[in-house]
C-alpha cells in the first residue's frame, strides 16, 4: 500500500493521463500486451538453495536454509517453513532500512499463504525425531531492483531457491537410539526437499475508471493502479490463495477472467522454473 502511495507522488499528471489512455488502445508504455509478462531470467547461486530471479527491471535474490529445532507442540511431526523480506534503500528511495514495513510485511504474507496455505513442501518429511527435533525452513527474500510486481519476482525467487536446496542427512543412534547423527556433505548426499507442486504467483493491476486488467505490472503502472490482485496456482490450475489488496471493488466475472489467465501463466512460469533448475544440475 504505501510502495503504491509512494509511486503515485513521484509521478505526474502527464505521466499518469499518458499510461491510461495508452491503456485504452491495448498498449502499455514498454511495449507489452496487457496480459503480457516481462523477460523473466532465472539464475542460481553457487551454493544450494540460492536464486536471483529479474523480471523486467524487478531484481530479487532469494536464499533458503535450514536448522533443527523443537517442532510446535501442536505439529509435533512437522518441519517448519517462515519467509523473510528485506528491503534496501538502494533498490528504492522510498524504502527504508531497518525495521520491515508494511510492504515488506504485507509481500511476505502474500508469498507465505500461497507456499504454506496450499502445503506445497512436505512439512511432515523434515521431522527427524518426533516432538523434539525437526528442520526449520528459512527462505530470505532481499530486494535489490524495484521495477514493480514485487510480489510475483519473490514468489518465483522463493520456488526457485527451495528447488535447489539441500538439507543435511540425519540418522538416529546412540545407546539410547536418541541421538540424532548430522552427516556433512562430503559423507552423506544432502537431501532435496519434498515439493508437491510449485503455486505460482500471478499479480493483475486494474487501472482507471474502466477497471482496465493488465499483468505483471511495472512500477509506473503501480503508480495509476486502483487496486491489484494476486491469484496463485499451481500447473494443475488449482487456486492456493487469492489476495486482494483494496482499492476499488472488482466484478465477479473480471476475477473469473484473471484465474483463467493466470492458470495459463502459472503454468508457462512453472516450465521455466523447472527448465532453469534441470540446466543447473545438468552444467
Amino acid at each position: 500500500m504505501e510502495q503504491r502511495l509512494a509511486n503515485t507522488l513521484n509521478m505526474t499528471v502527464n505521466e499518469k493521463k499518458f499510461i491510461e489512455s495508452a491503456l485504452l488502445s491495448d498498449l502499455r508504455v514498454d511495449g507489452r500486451r496487457p496480459f503480457d509478462y516481462r523477460k523473466l531470467s532465472i539464475i542460481f547461486g553457487r551454493e544450494d538453495g540460492s536464486s536471483e530471479i529479474q523480471l523486467g527491471q524487478t531484481r530479487v535474490m532469494g536464499f533458503v536454509t535450514g536448522q533443527l529445532v523443537q517442532p510446535y507442540r501442536d505439529r509435533p511431526n512437522e518441519g517448519t517453513l517462515a519467509i523473510y523480506t528485506e528491503f534496501s534503500p538502494m533498490a528504492d528511495p522510498s524504502f527504508e532500512s531497518g525495521r520491515p514495513g508494511e510492504s515488506a510485511i504485507e509481500l511476505g504474507r502474500i508469498v507465505d499463504r500461497g507456499l504454506r496455505e496450499s502445503r506445497a513442501v512436505d512439512t511432515e518429511s523434515l521431522c527427524v525425531i518426533s516432538g523434539k527435533l525437526v528442520w526449520a525452513i528459512r527462505i530470505d527474500l532481499h530486494i535489490i531492483d524495484n521495477g514493480g510486481n514485487l510480489v510475483d519476482a519473490s514468489n518465483i525467487a522463493a520456488l526457485a531457491a527451495l528447488s535447489t536446496f539441500r538439507r543435511s542427512e540425519c540418522t538416529i543412534g546412540g545407546e539410547d537410539g536418541q541421538e540424532v547423527i548430522v552427516h556433512p556433505p562430503e559423507v552423506r548426499e544432502p537431501l532435496p526437499l519434498i515439493i508437491h507442486h510449485l503455486p505460482v504467483a500471478v499479480t493483475f493491476g486494474f487501472i482507471g475508471k474502466e477497471n482496465i486488467v493488465v499483468i505483471d505490472p511495472t512500477q509506473h503502472e503501480e503508480g495509476v493502479m486502483g487496486g491489484s490482485m494476486t491469484a496463485t496456482l499451481n500447473t494443475n490450475g488449482e487456486v492456493c490463495a487469492i489476495q486482494k489488496a483494496g482499492g476499488e471493488g472488482v466484478l465477479q466475472s473480471v476475477i473469473m477472467q484473471c484465474l483463467r489467465i493466470a492458470s495459463v501463466k502459472a503454468a508457462d512460469i512453472t516450465s521455466k522454473i523447472k527448465i532453469a533448475v534441470s540446466l543447473f544440475y545438468f552444467f
